[in-house]
């Protein structure tokens, strides 16, 4: 090889180099890339700032506080793998080896308080052998059910300790949910430890739940992206239903986090992802879920059992190559799409080859998974035409918590017709958010 190819081949690593960083980072100009190797990066935006410190979750405050909230109870709680303090140990068994607490019983949630089920199942009641505690599982009971459960353990105070995702229809709100309507009945203080919302908590977008749509996936009226964390949902829901569900409001406390502001995303906490459910694997997946998860009211895949789930979608009855430049041709801000085959390796689409599109997100700060959401329904439903829905369509209608939107889809209506239908809601639910945030 002579020296001018290298040099040339030099050259052209350069400017490849220097594509990459402007195809990848989104906010980096030409110009600037082009000036001197020495120049400041440009300010990140509120959304886009690095904690300057690990955010400090619930169960750590509680635990520099000695746990004086817990003192005299026989305490439960509601715990599963991603319940972990931030050197990621069980926050359960951090709770037994703490001379001053009395763990008296978990309640394991959907997938179990060990996570190793699968969606829409849980682990049977057993013994766990770290602590020697019994762990009753909750899964979607309610009613004289969870009351019963909860008078058998011999607890006096139940603790709620649970990474959500953001996302109205990811069930481990529900649970709570339906146990502070038990404990407002049973008497039974309920402590609430805080976890940061992972896809930020600036805003709540997308359809408010109709009641008439009630269902484990939402059990009351609260907007798709809720824009908030478990301690403020535990406030608004003990405020705005309990009195009318349970006859009245329960015995709520809760413990802030330290540290987290509204704008942050879970990578700008400094704390460590464990999923909290098997096909939760990421942050971006939680990031992408609130407007992918609607397809599993569709008769398409989510990608459950590839490395990808919510972020691939597919079936094998469509053109993935056009239904993603049909996607982009919409104009998805923040998003970029392309096409992909996939198997999935767990049922309905076990060992079955799939085509269809990759979502991907590429500027965090401006997509909005509910409208990317949406333009991915309104395309791949013109694409696939009527076969487009699982069964007669109530599990969408239950999910999206509308049954306004899918008529619409069926008449070929965009992300924003879909969204006016909603907005009047919105804004009603909007302002009584606003009244129960924390930070």
């Amino acid at each position: 090889m002579t020296r001018i190819s290298r040099r040339a081949l030099a050259t052209r690593a350069s400017k490849l180099a220097l594509q990459a960083a402007v195809g990848l980072g989104g906010a980096m100009a030409t110009r600037g890339a082009a000036a001197t190797a020495h120049a400041a990066p440009p300010a990140p935006t509120p959304c886009q700032k690095q904690a300057t410190a690990p955010v400090k979750t619930g169960f750590e405050k509680l635990r520099e506080d000695n746990y004086a909230p817990l003192k005299g109870h026989k305490i439960g709680v509601i715990a599963n793998v991603a319940s972990v303090d931030a050197a990621l140990r069980s926050i359960v068994d951090c709770l037994h080896d703490a001379p001053s607490v009395q763990l008296h019983a978990v309640f394991g949630p959907e997938h179990g308080f060990r996570g190793s089920m699968r969606e829409g199942f849980s682990e049977p009641e057993t013994q766990d052998p770290q602590t020697g505690c019994t762990v009753y599982d909750i899964y979607a009971k309610s009613g004289d059910a969870l009351k019963s459960i909860l008078k058998k353990s011999g607890i006096t105070l139940l603790m709620f300790d649970v990474q959500d995702t953001g996302s109205r229809f990811y069930t481990y709100i529900w649970t709570l949910f339906d146990c502070m309507a038990a404990c407002a009945q049973l008497g039974l203080p309920l402590l609430v430890l805080d976890r940061p919302n992972p896809i930020s908590g600036t805003d709540a977008s997308g359809p408010v739940l109709d009641p008439a749509l009630s269902s484990f996936v939402g059990r009351a009226p609260i907007a798709l992206r809720h824009g908030m964390t478990v301690a403020e949902l535990a406030r608004l829901f003990n405020a705005a239903f309990m009195p009318a569900l349970a006859g009245k409001a329960a015995t709520l406390d809760v413990v802030r986090m330290e540290g987290w502001q509204r704008g942050m995303f879970f990578e700008d906490t400094g704390l460590t992802w464990c999923p909290p459910s098997p096909n939760m694997p990421s942050a971006l997946t939680a990031l992408v879920y609130p407007g992918t998860c609607l397809f599993e009211g569709t008769s398409f895949s989510v990608g459950r059992g590839t490395t990808m789930p919510f972020l691939y979608l597919g079936s094998a009855g469509v053109d993935g190559r056009i239904w993603a430049e049909q996607a982009a041709a919409a104009g998805c801000a923040g998003a970029a799409f392309r096409d992909v085959w996939f198997t999935p390796q767990v049922d309905p689409f076990k060992n079955t080859l799939l085509h269809g599109l990759h979502c991907a997100v590429m500027d965090r700060t401006v997509f909005d998974p509910v409208a990317t959401g949406m333009t991915l329904l309104s395309t791949g439903r013109r694409l696939a035409g009527p076969a487009f829905w699982r069964g007669n369509g109530k599990t969408f209608d239950q999910l999206c918590g509308s049954r306004k939107i899918r008529p619409l889809l069926d008449h070929g209506a965009d992300a924003t017709a879909l969204a006016a239908t909603w907005q009047a809601d919105l804004d009603r639910f909007s302002a009584l958010r606003h009244t129960h945030l924390l930070y």
